[in-house]
């Protein structure tokens, strides 16, 4: 019976090693390696068909877990999500992203059981790789107390498992290029808005509002998400709740009592505070 290849995606390395023990019972499941963030993931996926990614929501290197869900939405194949939670305030997002299950965490083994039933409702849907013929029980080693799962792989696949992993690790191997574009739902349809339309972006709880001269769309990135991703691209963080796209900003006011404003280019000027801790900075990326 073929396997769902499975990739445990979360920066606590206890999760992991939880999720592997419990997972590891499922014969219908195979635990092909871990990631810590969304690039080592999308990485391994390029060389492995994964079928599934139990996955957290923060995730270091400036992509969520919901964000990768948002990355991998159009592919025709995508692996199934389960995400791993503290706290259910996600989960009406995650659903919305195709989802196959929001797991609280640590979970109980009655929950846990109901999220492999909704796994193998979804494998059945799933047009899975046949498993290789040369794969046989994983083997157990202790080495001081430590357990080491040793997988035995014929020739050929672990030439192909370590190649993928090479590949994810090589930080010397030529990377895809940026799309310098931000994708956003509206309507249950993927819009690609280009960095270059967008005048700022709004803090809104843990969502955001990216803002071009026509339209806001309510995204599910969070504020501190959208800074590291777009500071390289000409924006700035002039506020705790804004992130401006310097390009468009075509006036600094001073105000009384030592504040800032901004303002922006367009037919609607737009104006927005500069943080006191801030400004300093500011005057140094624009030559004051």
């Amino acid at each position: 019976m073929a396997k769902l290849k499975t990739l445990l995606l979360h920066p606590d390395p206890v999760s992991r090693a939880e999720l592997r023990k419990r997972l590891d019972a499922v014969p219908w499941i195979q635990v092909l390696g871990e990631a810590v963030s969304a690039f080592e993931a999308l990485e391994l996926l390029e060389s492995i068909p994964y079928g599934v990614f139990f996955l957290g929501l923060d995730l270091p290197g400036g992509v969520s877990g919901l964000e990768l869900a948002q990355m991998l939405s159009g592919r025709k194949r995508k692996p199934g999500l389960v995400f791993i939670a503290s706290s259910e305030t996600k989960a009406y997002q995650a659903f919305e992203m195709g989802a196959t299950d929001y797991l609280l965490w640590p979970a109980t083994d009655e929950r846990f059981k109901k999220t492999l039933e909704r796994l193998a409702s979804f494998k059945s849907r799933y047009r899975e790789v046949p498993a290789p013929e040369a794969w046989h029980e994983a083997e157990v080693v202790d080495e001081g107390g430590e357990e080491t799962v040793q997988v035995n792989m014929g020739d050929e696949e672990q030439e192909y498992f370590l190649n993928a992993l090479k590949d994810a690790w090589d930080q010397n191997r030529p990377r895809t290029p940026e799309i310098e574009k931000l994708a956003v739902t509206l309507d249950g349809r993927m819009i690609l808005i280009p960095y270059g339309q967008i005048v700022f972006v709004e803090a809104y709880e843990d969502y955001s509002y990216v803002h071009t001269a026509a339209q806001k769309f309510l995204t599910s990135y969070r504020l501190k998400n959208l800074e590291e991703r777009l500071e390289p691209h000409g924006f700035f963080r002039v506020h705790r709740k804004y992130l401006v796209n310097l390009d468009m900003v075509t006036e600094i006011a001073s105000l009384p009592g030592s504040n800032f404003m901004l303002r922006t280019a367009g037919k609607t000027r737009i104006e927005l505070p500069i943080g006191r801790r801030r400004i300093a900075r500011l005057k140094q990326i624009l030559g004051f």
